[in-house]
């Protein structure tokens, strides 16, 4: 009788046992369930514990909770200064609304969302990076393009049920057919730049040199104007001991000019002179004009000084020029004083005999 009997109650436990778990899952904590009953949504489960269903009748789907990552292929942009570049970017996404996410993909979950998102975030790129130059994008700071690429693709994708977290641009370069052409620009622009630079650097030297040779011209004329002044009042000096010489003793004068001037012209190698031998210019040769010198007589000999401690300086006759100041005072030079064995005797006035009367 217990025999049959447990006969009997092993395939009812058996059905139970089939009904209990075809009525119970199972949610995971890195998932999101829904409950479909005949296509229909019955429950949504997004915290993780166990679950009812009516057995054989509900069905139930399961999405990854988690941050999924997609990433775009390489894709060629066209920024605003029409510079082709080739971009490839990087998107992570996560399902926030499970219920849209089951309308909008269906059967397809999560493999045809992201082909979704892969076409979202392409349109994304290309839409913000056509509104921007290169120099933008090729920045190091590209973060606030980023940005601007993320929020547009999160609008896009808010009829999926799902939440663009960040758009990250892991590539930005040139295509083959343009590096040369973009190579060579750069060149000609870093050579305008260096041309610039040079040319800047050429006005400030010439600026520098011009400066420089003007103060070296007006030195020099400053110069010059100060030895011109001195180089007059030492000709006005000599020519006032000429003059002065001459007034003792013209005859004595005339006679070393003369032979000077022998000196010069009565050499071998210079040019043959017809002149007449009665003419003035060999006066000398014919008499010495003795009886016609003047000679200053000698000065009487000095009374002796008594010594004292400090030596006195000797000094010059006042020499002024022609407007009154001492020589060389113009010009800032100072004058060596004339020795006294160097200064003029005191003239004296000759005595002529009267000449007997015939």
């Amino acid at each position: 009788m217990s025999r049959a009997i447990s006969i009997l109650v092993l395939p009812f436990v058996a059905v139970v046992a089939l009904l209990v778990s075809a009525s119970v899952y199972i949610v995971d904590v890195r998932e999101k369930a829904l409950v479909l009953r005949f296509g229909e949504v019955v429950d949504v489960r997004e915290n993780p514990g166990l679950g009812l269903k009516v057995p054989f009748i509900d069905q139930v789907v399961r999405y990854d909770a988690r941050i999924l990552g997609i990433p775009t292929p390489p894709l060629e942009v066209t920024p605003l200064d029409d510079r082709r570049l080739v971009v490839d970017a990087f998107a992570r996404w996560q399902i926030t609304d499970v219920v849209q996410f089951r309308r909008a993909t269906a059967a397809g979950g999560i493999q045809f969302a992201q082909q979704r998102l892969a076409d979202i975030v392409t349109n994304a790129i290309r839409q913000v990076m056509g509104s921007v130059p290169s120099t933008t994008v090729l920045s190091d700071d590209r973060t606030p393009l980023m940005n601007q690429i993320r929020d547009l693709a999160r609008q896009n994708a808010e009829d999926l049920g799902v939440r663009v977290i960040d758009v990250r641009l892991t590539r930005t370069d040139l295509p083959e057919q343009n590096l040369t052409a973009t190579y060579a620009r750069m060149r000609a622009e870093r050579e305008r730049e260096a041309a610039d630079e040079i040319a800047r650097g050429g006005e400030a030297a010439q600026r520098v040199r011009a400066a420089a040779d003007r103060t070296v011209v007006e030195l020099t004329s400053e110069a010059r104007k100060k030895a011109e002044i001195v180089r007059g009042e030492a000709d006005a000096r000599r020519n006032a001991i000429y003059a002065e010489a001459f007034g003792r003793d013209p005859e004595f004068f005339a006679f070393t000019r003369s032979m000077t001037s022998y000196e010069r012209s009565l050499r071998g190698e210079n040019s043959s002179m017809v002149i007449k031998p009665e003419g003035e210019f060999f006066d000398y040769l014919r008499n010495d004009g003795s009886e016609n010198a003047n000679p200053v007589p000698a000065a009487p000999a000095p009374a002796p000084v008594a010594e004292t401690d400090e030596e006195e300086e000797t000094l010059a006759p006042d020499v002024t020029n022609r407007e009154g100041q001492p020589l060389g005072e113009n010009a800032g030079v100072k004058l060596t004083p004339l020795p006294e064995s160097l200064a003029p005797p005191p003239q004296q006035e000759s005595i002529v005999p009267p000449v007997p009367a015939n």
